[in-house]
């Protein structure tokens, strides 16, 4: 996966990796926001709050730092809903027990949005 690999040079994914120059990203989706053990949060990360999930991740994925102005992640984002969708995906499967998917209502709920 493509969109991996531009991840990869500050984040890892796997269970009981290192946090690099971002927080390790094993078990992200639906994960609080700023729980990492070890890994210093930017402020605004931090007041902002809430959970990693579908919707959230595809909003900082898209532009981070208009979705939390502040934010440490120096990334421009994915423009292409389709690239977000993917590494969203193969992020899901990055965990002890991957989140449910959304279901056509939370898909048309936020496409409304």
């Amino acid at each position: 996966m493509g969109g991996f690999k531009k991840c990869a040079a500050c984040h890892s994914f796997n269970a009981g990796g290192p946090n690099k120059v971002g927080p390790n990203l094993w078990n992200v989706l639906n994960r609080e926001m700023g729980q990492v053990d070890g890994y210093k949060y930017s402020k605004a990360l931090m007041a902002f709050g809430g959970k990693w999930d579908y919707q959230a991740l595809n909003a900082f994925l898209a532009k981070p730092k208009v979705y939390i102005s502040g934010t440490k992640m120096n990334f421009g984002g994915l423009k292409k809903p389709k690239d977000r969708a993917n590494l969203i995906a193969w992020m899901r499967a990055k965990a002890d027990s991957p989140a449910a998917l959304p279901t056509a209502d939370d898909i048309a709920a936020e496409g409304a949005n």
